[in-house]
């Protein structure tokens, strides 16, 4: 049976290098479920490219925080690292700034999907809040700048993002980047033109789940026409345990939701028949 790639891609804040351990589990047995074969499977990669901000973000604490003994240090320590991760990744006047190191953890992600999965394989992203942006940005430049090809294998499609099929926003906070822009309105396209071009007949998707009660997350389809075509559903979901739907916390909870994990279940399923049914 042939394979499919799924990329996963954490939000902003401390993560542990195992963030995608349950997620990831759960896709297999779910997916394993749904198409009724035990050898039927995934080829996950859960790409951490927190530690590229890491080291500095710990760095800034000690030298203001901890060096004067300001007070809420935790609450501090949180700003620091949600809101530095998503400042130092934006793009800087510098020879080798953090937008591009962090785009180099992508590459290699889906360089080791590549050589795992095929060339040719599927690729579906799974991305949740900061990593929404990220991933946006990442397949953006592949799609619209072509020295960006410059730094992936060119005999890989799966690397140059022409396999991108399926894309799922977990509580993203995109729509906050369009304020950085006059017109925000070149949203990447879902499926890849290649993809789409080569099998018109294996519909891709981009679904945007939010949580009403999760304040980092927006729907998508509003922020201008050229998004309401892009992006097939923005779905509504409750996201956390009882401590945690109701709140902002929420934010934390889609990679548990059983919902999220259905609906991409069910376009990786579809795409597995199709891309399984070709001679």
């Amino acid at each position: 049976m042939k394979k499919i790639a799924v990329a996963i891609i954490h939000g902003m804040g401390n993560q542990p290098e195992d963030y995608a351990f349950k997620l990831s589990e759960a896709l297999q047995k779910r997916f394993k479920e749904r198409c009724g074969d035990q050898s039927a499977g995934l080829i996950i990669k859960p790409i951490f490219w927190a530690d590229v901000f890491s080291k500095g973000e710990e760095e800034l604490y000690d030298q203001t925080v901890a060096s004067y003994d300001l007070n809420f240090k935790q609450l501090r320590k949180f700003v620091i690292s949600y809101f530095g991760d998503a400042i130092a990744y934006q793009p800087v006047e510098t020879a080798k700034h953090n937008y591009y190191r962090v785009h180099e953890k992508v590459a290699s992600g889906l360089k080791q999907l590549s050589e795992k999965a095929g060339d040719n394989s599927p690729l579906c992203v799974i991305a949740h809040s900061l990593g929404t942006v990220i991933a946006s940005n990442y397949f953006y430049d592949l799609q619209f700048k072509t020295e960006a090809a410059d730094d992936v294998n060119p005999s890989s499609p799966l690397e140059k993002g022409e396999t991108l099929s399926l894309f799922y926003t977990l509580g993203t906070p995109m729509p906050l980047w369009s304020l950085r822009y006059h017109d925000f309105d070149r949203p990447i396209t879902i499926p890849s033109p290649e993809w789409k071009q080569k099998h018109p007949d294996m519909k891709g998707e981009w679904i945007n789940f939010y949580d009403r009660d999760d304040v980092l997350s927006f729907p998508l389809k509003s922020i201008s026409p050229s998004y309401a075509l892009a992006v097939d559903q923005d779905k509504e979901v409750n996201c956390g345990t009882i401590f945690t739907s109701w709140n902002p916390l929420s934010h934390n909870g889609y990679f548990t939701s059983q919902e999220v994990i259905h609906d991409i279940i069910e376009g990786l399923f579809r795409i597995w028949v199709k891309y399984n049914s070709i001679k």
